[in-house]
């Protein structure tokens, strides 16, 4: 599953190579990052002086309100982790527009986050637990079809970053979507998009760029809502996380990256401290493999 670009094959790679591979439901991974980290005190900063203020499990730039959640605003505190995260956020970006451009191109940048705290044992609620393996649903409100898109790094000094993964969206769905309930809910709307779904996305989007960027997690749309239930149906069901058909365990070691579609890869991390972990949403336009994508795929079934 792990498609290895060293930095001197994405030298020599075409511009599709990386996004073939996003679609194809592989992870491209990166030894050594292709972007730049920060500076050995501003990740002293992320990783000793920061934890110690926050409001939430991790700190997180949305680029929609050009604000930094997880801290108190207006302090000496909030302006660095602001810094180094939009500082994080345009080079993952510009990495993305050199290396995929027209995969890439029209995209939506969404979160550039620092995640502090170690993921295994946190004794969340299955929902809310990175521990259990499922697709990414709702990531960034409703994404309607498009794709989600996310870049990793390690940025612990000792310890890898594990996943776990039962494989791609394609296969799981044909194995579980009739025990899911998915099948019914395609089939009674075809997963289109309504008036009322419009006017939703048209103010909650609106009421986000004041200020509020969590309004948009409130959207949905019948897409969005049957990859929630496939999510949820993952995580609440003990048979499909203890089961080993096609179970793999990834160790990504201290100064790693890696890129997924999260709507496309199954992906639990069972351990890790420290990553920045960014977010954009990618057209399904520009896919040049559309067939793979989730949308169509049920769309398909039904």
């Amino acid at each position: 599953m792990l498609d290895e670009f060293s930095i001197e094959r994405l030298k020599e790679c075409t511009h599709g190579e990386v996004g073939d591979s996003l679609e194809a439901g592989r992870i491209p991974y990166f030894p050594e990052s292709p972007v730049p980290l920060p500076s050995e005190d501003d990740l002293a900063f992320l990783r000793e002086e920061l934890p110690k203020h926050l409001k939430g499990k991790n700190v997180s730039y949305h680029p929609e309100a050009d604000s930094v959640r997880g801290l108190e605003k207006g302090t000496p505190l909030y302006q660095k982790a602001y810094d180094v995260l939009t500082t994080h956020s345009n080079n993952v970006t510009d990495f993305y527009m050199s290396t995929m451009p027209e995969l890439f191109k029209g995209s939506t940048i969404a979160t550039s986050s620092f995640r502090p705290i170690q993921e295994q044992g946190r004794n969340l609620s299955a929902h809310a637990s990175n521990e259990l393996i499922h697709f990414d649903a709702k990531a960034y409100g409703a994404v309607n079809g498009n794709r989600i898109l996310r870049f990793f790094i390690n940025l612990n000094t000792a310890e890898d970053r594990v996943w776990a993964t039962r494989g791609n969206f394609p296969d799981l769905f044909k194995v579980y979507a009739e025990e899911a309930g998915l099948l019914e809910r395609i089939r009674r709307n075809n997963l289109e998009r309504s008036a009322l779904d419009d006017l939703r996305t048209s103010l909650l989007t609106g009421i986000s760029k004041l200020g509020l960027p969590k309004a948009r997690m409130l959207d949905n749309s019948p897409y969005d809502q049957t990859m929630r239930d496939f999510h949820n149906f993952m995580k609440d069901t003990p048979e499909f996380q203890n089961s080993q058909d096609g179970r793999l365990e990834l160790a990504f070691p201290p100064g790693a990256a890696w890129t997924v579609f999260t709507d496309m890869v199954s992906h639990a991390c069972l351990s890790g401290q420290h990553a920045f972990i960014w977010t954009a949403i990618v057209p399904l336009e520009n896919c040049r493999h559309p067939e793979l994508a989730p949308m169509n795929i049920m769309k398909a079934a039904a």
